[in-house]
């Protein structure tokens, strides 16, 4: 059987980033800790915490990881029927590890999580990653459920469509003037600095492959932001594909200008969640598809 406290030494080691953290969570020395750690990784012939400043978990600590708080989760659900078990660890928070687009956590997703954290009790670890790219820690057992773009089930999880976040390709008034006195042309894009938000932000390209039909190479501002997008754009830096929550009282204003009226990019949206999660957190999927339908396309 699985050494269910030597699995929560990984695990508290992991959420906190130190042994001596951990140790304080479980009253007991970091030492001890360190030997639960360590006789489970021997007994299971892999490496489950990558020992550093912060530690991390391995590939293989990251599936025991989520396995306890699966556990969690059960045991909650069991102390809610049994009030009078004392299960170890029941009482401790539970932490729920979901992966998503920067954008989506800017926009619509807080306002389906916050009602949840509060009537649940359970604390969450969200990883923020390009939309297109979110589904690979599902497949790596990073988190237990994701905003992804892949309508297609990863293995082992159910899949709920949400809609599409809508985009706008928005700048400054002045930025448009100086830039694209003829409109957008592949000519005056290859000259206009745009917003990229990391290596992995393909939005740009995907909107004016949609316009011309064809691949221009953009200078661009790399700028890890959401909100920096807009201020960026205000600012005259560049232009950038924004969701339309965070620039509508903008272009309303007319301090931000379509490149292209009236030419959104619409990105669908899915949540993912595994099989054995879904039934604990149904109350999560339902509230964050109930946003969904409110916020997205």
């Amino acid at each position: 059987m699985l050494d269910y406290p030597a699995a929560r030494a990984v695990l508290l080691v992991v959420q906190s980033g130190s042994f001596e953290s951990a140790a304080r969570s479980l009253g007991i020395t970091p030492s001890a800790v360190s030997q639960r750690v360590r006789g489970l990784e021997d007994r299971l012939g892999v490496i489950l915490v990558a020992r550093g400043s912060p530690c991390t978990a391995t590939e293989e600590g990251a599936w025991l990881c989520r396995h306890m708080e699966q556990v969690g989760l059960l045991e909650g659900e069991l102390a809610g029927r049994f009030p009078q078990l004392q299960l170890g660890g029941a009482a401790a928070p539970v932490t729920l590890h979901i992966a998503t687009n920067a954008d989506s956590l800017a926009t619509w997703l807080l306002p389906a999580l916050a009602p949840f954290t509060r009537e649940s009790g359970h604390l969450v670890d969200i990883a923020v990653d390009d939309e297109e790219h979110t589904a690979e820690w599902l497949r790596r057992g990073r988190v237990m459920a994701a905003v992804t773009v892949l309508g297609k089930p990863v293995q082992g999880c159910q899949v709920k469509p949400l809609g599409s976040l809508r985009y706008h390709a928005t700048a400054s008034p002045e930025f448009v003037r100086q830039f694209f006195p003829q409109g957008v042309t592949a000519q005056a894009l290859s000259a206009a600095p745009a917003l990229t938000f990391n290596q992995k932000d393909r939005l740009q390209q995907h909107w004016v492959q949609q316009q011309l039909g064809h691949a221009v190479t953009l200078p661009t501002h790399w700028l890890p932001s959401s909100q920096g997008f807009v201020d960026a754009g205000l600012a005259g830096m560049g232009w950038g594909l924004n969701p339309i929550h965070l620039v509508r009282g903008h272009l309303a204003s007319g301090r931000l200008v379509e490149l292209v009226p009236g030419a959104p990019l619409d990105v669908p949206l899915s949540w993912q969640i595994g099989h054995q999660a879904a039934g604990s957190i149904a109350s999560l999927t339902s509230a964050i598809v109930a946003e969904a339908k409110r916020a997205l396309v």
